[in-house]
């Protein structure tokens, strides 16, 4: 039993680290970034295996982890408070042609970054962007200035 409440424990402190630490886009995760996820995901392996590493014990933590999880989707779909906690709110990068750069800084995105997610949608330059948005799943959307 300790085992799963090791695993229930560590869902949850991992949810709330990744929420800390901040999202960035997939595509602009650095090699360190994915080898420091697949580290502390190794960590709290360890630390929920401890002593005993038994067939039951990894049943046991699965079914705990699948548990937590399906209460953090339960929360989320009950809450909205919840699930801005778990999942944050879309933030303004760009709006008017004025960059937000205390956003910028304070989530890691350069403005490059924001150009290079606008280059993918075919705008070619920052006069042709009428916002640009972080959204909850850390990619960039940019919206096209309309004539």
């Amino acid at each position: 039993m300790a085992a799963a409440l090791r695993a229930f424990f560590g869902y949850f402190f991992l949810v709330l680290l990744v929420r800390i630490v901040g999202r960035r886009p997939g595509k602009q995760l650095t090699p360190f970034e994915f080898v420091l996820i697949f580290f502390i995901g190794g960590l709290a392996l360890t630390a929920m295996v401890g002593d005993e590493a038994s067939f039951t014990n990894a049943v046991c933590q699965i079914i705990a982890i699948g548990l937590a999880h399906y209460s953090v989707v339960w929360l989320r779909s009950k809450s909205s408070r919840v699930a801005r906690l778990f999942d944050g709110t879309a933030l303004i990068l760009l709006e008017d042609g004025k960059w937000r750069s205390h956003t910028l800084s304070q989530m890691g995105i350069q403005d490059d970054d924001v150009m290079a997610s606008a280059r993918d949608n075919g705008i070619k330059s920052l006069e042709d962007i009428d916002q640009a948005v972080l959204e909850r799943n850390g990619e960039i959307s940019v919206v096209e200035k309309q004539d």
